[in-house]
């Protein structure tokens, strides 16, 4: 699912990626860093820590982090910590302004979304909020940051089905891969237009009564 979710991201920001790529060879080359380059550079810095943590804690997080309890308490707690983050952050910085503290915190903050219920784009706007980035700014870096990530877990999680042994059902997982890339694109393309005006209130008060309603079933 995450896989159309990584094609809707790649496909609406295309044209800012094809210049973060071109920029980025070209710092490797030597030709000096630009501003897309440098964003591309901090967006594989900001990749780092999920993935350690995804290789160290992967038994665990598959384990015994996945139950409802947990994705209950996880739900609600960072819910109202996103609340917190648009309420008090000061929302006039933009990606430019990102330094390799801030990627580094933000990076960190994706490492959590291992722990089921956290919301990897909830977690991620939340630490960049926080930071004192705009809603627009928070959630377009939250977004390309989600490129490296997504690819990691994909990659792995396709390696492991075709090497399996036994039957799998290709025909529902391109089905389901088709329809999380449309209502991907089509998130992405609202989101970003409605999220100044509408803040983060709505998403919170999703997660608040979602957390609510697994509580209530599993306790």
């Amino acid at each position: 699912m995450h896989v159309g979710t990584l094609s809707a991201v790649v496909f609406y920001f295309r044209a800012q990626l094809a210049r973060m790529t071109v920029a980025w060879l070209q710092s490797c080359a030597g030709r000096g860093v630009s501003g897309d380059a440098r964003l591309a550079w901090l967006v594989l810095l900001g990749s780092v820590p999920v993935a350690l943590a995804g290789l160290l804690f992967h038994s665990l997080i598959e384990g015994e982090l996945r139950s409802p309890l947990v994705i209950a308490v996880t739900t609600i707690g960072f819910g109202l910590l996103l609340w917190f983050a648009d309420r008090l952050g000061r929302r006039v910085r933009d990606t430019g302004s990102l330094g390799v503290r801030d990627v580094v915190l933000i990076g960190l903050a994706q490492a959590l979304a291992l722990i089921p219920g956290t919301s990897r784009s909830g977690i991620t706007m939340t630490a960049a909020l926080a930071l004192g980035l705009t809603r627009t700014d928070a959630a377009r870096f939250s977004f390309l940051l989600s490129i490296p990530a997504i690819l990691m877990a994909g990659g792995y999680e396709a390696w492991k089905l075709l090497t399996d042994t036994g039957p799998v059902q290709w025909g529902a997982i391109l089905l389901g891969t088709a329809v999380s890339a449309v209502s991907a694109w089509l998130c992405i393309h609202f989101f970003l237009r409605l999220i100044e005006r509408i803040g983060m209130w709505p998403f919170v008060v999703y997660r608040l009564l979602l957390g609510a309603v697994l509580l209530a079933v599993f306790l």
